[in-house]
């Protein structure tokens, strides 16, 4: 039974932390809430960092969650800038950098990810950078604006969502970019190469050069500040700045101290919890990126880091915290928007676990969905200018529907007619 006499301690100040505190308290809890965040900001959403406030198009404060003074009112006790460095399970407690030390009945970790470091030399240089912060993304506009005023170069290691949407932004101001990709396609590992290919069409028509099949070796440059890119297959590309983009790790060192159950990099990584997010500690629930959740609708450990998952994520965690009965088993989502393309991807479907993809629409227009199948089964679908069809395509993924692949190619069948 939970009373007022309980502390709850969240530690992690993102979205999925900041959403689990305030439902909490839309639950009825009357106990301490406690968020813990190692950034001096309140806690904000991450999509905008590399959309409408990169591009200038957002003011900073449209990102918050939260106004700044909702937390006081809603009774929650926010630690900014503050490092968890230790949780001792026996004694319910975690200890702070500075030395505090925080009691609590149940604890909820929302620590997220981080970006990976290229391992090359040059990455101290100055103009190296990373998106994953807030403060990278107020750094990352000057440099955009800067290097779209004179004509810089902008390299970027890796063709995923961060630097396909940064690539995107960069063009808008005017800075000249290359992309350099280990695969033969962007978005490889998400999609696949069959619509991969659409995202080099999209950006070479807006001026982006890839350089496919190479990693970065080396960043050169002299007195601190970059000169250029070299890759393993020998090429030398000019730059006067370098995004890394090569993917995000999960931030188990907390966890993995506290002796609780972790996934293997090679699975995905992250702290291992059951169906209402709680960990091997009974006590202890996890969300967010951090998260890897068996999931009963591709039957594996998933671990989601898109903005929906924190968005659901928290709120689930907190009520399973309050004792309620809790199945978090949401379809994967995730949105993009790159130049004059928005597009929304329901589900899971790398390479290796599909079979066909069929598409519905016309995409060299960029206004259709493609679906991913295996054995029939619809795995996945991504809309592409086309809107309002999320639902249905969830309910596909959902429902382990296997519909004809004509009707499910033809636009002029409505998609709910598909269902079982």
């Amino acid at each position: 039974m939970v009373d007022a006499d309980q502390t709850f301690v969240i530690v992690g100040g993102g979205l999925a932390g900041a959403k689990a505190a305030e439902t909490l308290r839309s639950e009825g809890f009357t106990g301490r809430v406690i968020l813990i965040g190692d950034e001096r900001d309140h806690p904000y959403e991450r999509p905008p960092l590399s959309k409408g406030y990169l591009l200038g198009k957002e003011e900073r404060d449209s990102v918050f969650v939260h106004e700044p003074g909702w937390y006081a009112q809603a009774d929650v006790e926010l630690h900014l800038g503050q490092t968890v460095v230790a949780i001792d399970r026996d004694a319910k407690a975690v200890r702070l950098g500075e030395g505090t030390v925080i009691h609590y009945d149940k604890l909820l970790l929302v620590t997220g990810a981080e970006p990976r470091r290229l391992d090359v030399p040059g990455t101290g240089l100055a103009g190296v950078h990373h998106l994953r912060r807030l403060a990278h993304a107020d750094r990352l506009r000057h440099v955009l604006a800067a290097l779209g005023r004179d004509n810089g170069h902008l390299v970027i290691a890796g063709a995923g969502w961060i630097g396909l949407e940064v690539a995107a932004a960069a063009r808008e101001y005017g800075a000249e970019v290359t992309v350099v990709e280990s695969e033969a396609t962007p978005l490889h590992a998400v999609l696949g190469p069959e619509i991969g290919q659409m995202f080099t069409d999209l950006h070479a028509e807006h001026g982006v050069r890839f350089h496919f099949g190479a990693r970065l070796t080396e960043i050169t440059g002299q007195d601190g500040m970059v000169l250029a890119a070299r890759t393993d297959d020998g090429e030398e590309h000019p730059a006067h700045d370098v995004l890394a983009a090569i993917g995000a790790a999960p931030r188990t060192a907390l966890a993995e101290s506290a002796g609780l159950e972790l996934v293997d990099r090679a699975h995905g990584g992250g702290i291992a919890v059951d169906a209402s997010l709680r960990t091997s500690d009974p006590d202890i629930h996890a969300a967010g990126d951090v998260a890897a959740l068996h999931h009963p609708l591709f039957d594996r450990r998933l671990r989601v880091e898109h903005w929906a998952n924190a968005l659901n994520g928290g709120p689930a965690a907190a009520r399973a915290m309050l004792g309620q009965d809790v199945t978090y088993d949401r379809v994967p989502y995730f949105f993009s928007d790159q130049y004059d393309v928005g597009l929304e991807y329901s589900g899971w479907a790398p390479p290796g676990t599909y079979d066909q993809v069929v598409v519905r629409g016309d995409a060299g227009k960029r206004e259709f969905i493609a679906f991913w199948l295996a054995d029939g089964q619809v795995l996945a679908g991504m809309n592409v200018n086309v809107w309002d069809v999320t639902e249905p395509i969830q309910q596909l993924i959902r429902q382990g529907t296997r519909p004809d692949p004509h009707a499910l190619a033809d636009p002029s069948t409505p998609l709910a007619s598909l269902l079982s």
